[in-house]
């Protein structure tokens, strides 16, 4: 297996709100934020293993701000640890209104995939290695992160 720099993971998404992805206030649904999400997460998985990946879990997706319709969303996501078969990815969000000129970050993501082979069975997985301090943070919460999941999973 490889080790490569977090930073060969990362994946930019740029996504306009619509009518039809918005509820009847105008913002922007969390399942089509989330799909969006799914989407970003899983390319920076098949950057790291060149294989479809599947979404394991979602941890925690924080809405911090709405999104209205005409916002342009912005999604960042990278690797932030991989472990055995699965690996954990972030995304980060941040909406911008061109009418009222504000970009704000409007929501976090950690989600877990797994790297498949075409008959479903997961693949190790290379790994990453933090090269900023940055990634370094992200690298160490992202084995917390897992321990509690893990921790979850065993009650």
């Amino acid at each position: 297996m490889e080790n490569r720099p977090v930073r060969s993971t990362l994946v930019q998404m740029t996504e306009l709100v619509l009518p039809q992805h918005t509820n009847q206030l105008g913002s922007l649904l969390g399942g089509q934020l989330m799909h969006w999400i799914d989407i970003c997460a899983a390319i920076s998985g098949y950057k790291l293993n060149g294989k479809v990946c599947v979404t394991a879990s979602v941890d925690k997706i924080d809405f911090l701000s709405p999104i209205r319709i005409g916002d342009v969303v912005s999604l960042v996501s990278s690797v932030n640890r991989a472990f055995s078969t699965s690996m954990e990815v972030g995304v980060k969000v941040f909406a911008e209104s061109f009418k009222e000129g504000i970009k704000t970050h409007s929501n976090s993501a950690y989600l877990t995939f797994v790297s498949i082979t075409e008959s479903g069975i997961p693949v190790e997985s290379n790994k990453v290695f933090p090269e900023t301090g940055e990634e370094e943070r992200r690298f160490q919460e992202a084995f917390q992160r897992r321990e509690n999941r893990i921790r979850k999973r065993c009650k």
